[in-house]
C-alpha cells in the first residue's frame, strides 16, 4: 500500500530540516532589526521597585535607575521606550512570549533563571537584608530570625524565595503574592521579618516610620543583576550586553546610580 499523502509530507519535510533545506529562523532572531526598523524598544519593568523603577505616587511617571538607563538604551539605537509592566512571577514568560524585548528591572541573576533566559554582564550586586519592624525587641540581629515561631515572609518569584528556602530551618517561610504584601504582613504582625534585597531595603527607610532593616554580619548570598533577554538571539545579547559595558565605561552606570541612592552596589570591575 502506498503511504498516505500526509505521511508522505511529513517524511519530506523531516527530510528536509535533517539535509539543512528548510531552514526555520526563531522569531526572536531579528530582535535587533526588529527594534530599529519600528524604531520603539519594549522594557520589562516591575513598577514598584525603589531605586529601580518605581512610579511616582504623585505624578504617575517611573522613576528609578533602570528607568533612567532604558531610556539610554533607547537613544543609542535610535528607539523610542515603551515600558512593559510585569513582575518577578512572569517577566520571563513576557520575555519569552515576545511581550518586550528587554528586562531591565533589577533581575537577579540565578540558575533557575539561566535554565529558560539569558543575561548581559551584571551591572548591579547585592546581598539580601531583613526588614523588621522596631518596635520587635526579639530581633536584634540577623542570627534571632531563623527560631522556632518566627515566620519571615518572601514575595513569590524572586531570588529570595529559593533562597530562604533553602536556609530556614526553624523559622515558617511565608510566600506571598501581591505588591505590599510583605511589608503589611510584618507590619500587621502576620510576619516577622521578610527578606529583600539592598534597593528594596532602603525604600523601606525612606517610605515607613516603623522599619528597621538587619544586615547579615557576613554576606549570605551576593547575588548579580543583570538585564535578561529571550535566547535564540546573540546578536541582540550581544547588543544589550555591550550598553552595560559601555555605561559601566562612560560613567552613565555610576551617575544614574548617585542619583538614586545606588551607588554602594554598583559593579566596577
Amino acid at each position: 500500500m502506498p503511504p498516505r499523502p500526509h505521511v508522505r509530507c511529513c517524511a519530506l519535510l523531516v527530510l528536509a530540516l535533517a539535509l539543512g533545506g528548510l531552514r526555520v529562523q526563531p522569531a526572536v532572531a531579528q530582535t535587533l532589526e526588529q527594534v530599529r526598523a519600528a524604531g520603539v524598544l519594549r522594557v520589562c519593568v516591575w513598577p514598584d521597585y525603589f531605586g529601580i523603577g518605581a512610579r511616582n505616587p504623585r505624578s504617575g511617571e517611573l522613576q528609578g535607575l533602570d528607568i533612567d538607563l532604558s531610556q539610554a538604551l533607547g537613544t543609542d539605537l535610535g528607539a523610542k521606550v515603551e515600558h512593559v509592566e510585569t513582575d518577578f512571577g512572569r517577566f520571563a514568560d513576557d520575555l519569552l512570549r515576545r511581550r518586550c524585548d528587554v528586562a531591565m528591572m533589577g533581575v537577579g541573576v540565578t540558575p533557575e533563571r539561566r535554565a529558560r533566559i539569558v543575561f548581559t554582564r551584571p551591572y548591579l550586586r547585592s546581598d539580601v537584608y531583613a526588614v523588621v519592624s522596631r518596635h520587635d525587641a526579639r530581633l536584634q540581629g540577623w542570627a534571632d530570625l531563623d527560631r522556632a515561631g518566627r515566620v519571615i515572609a518572601v514575595q513569590r518569584g524572586t531570588y529570595m524565595e529559593p533562597l530562604m528556602r533553602e536556609r530556614l530551618r526553624e523559622a515558617r517561610l511565608l510566600v506571598v503574592d501581591r505588591p505590599g504584601e510583605r511589608e503589611k504582613a510584618v507590619e500587621s504582625g502576620r510576619a516577622d521579618a521578610f527578606i529583600t534585597d539592598y534597593p528594596y531595603s532602603r525604600r523601606m527607610l525612606a517610605s515607613v516610620d516603623w522599619a528597621r532593616v538587619l544586615a547579615p554580619p557576613a554576606p549570605v548570598k551576593l547575588t548579580d543583576y543583570a538585564y535578561a533577554v529571550a535566547p535564540g538571539d546573540a546578536r541582540w545579547l550581544a547588543r544589550v550586553d555591550a550598553f552595560v559595558q559601555a555605561i559601566r565605561q562612560d560613567g552613565r552606570l555610576a551617575a544614574a546610580a548617585q542619583r538614586h541612592g545606588l551607588s554602594a552596589i554598583v559593579v566596577k570591575e
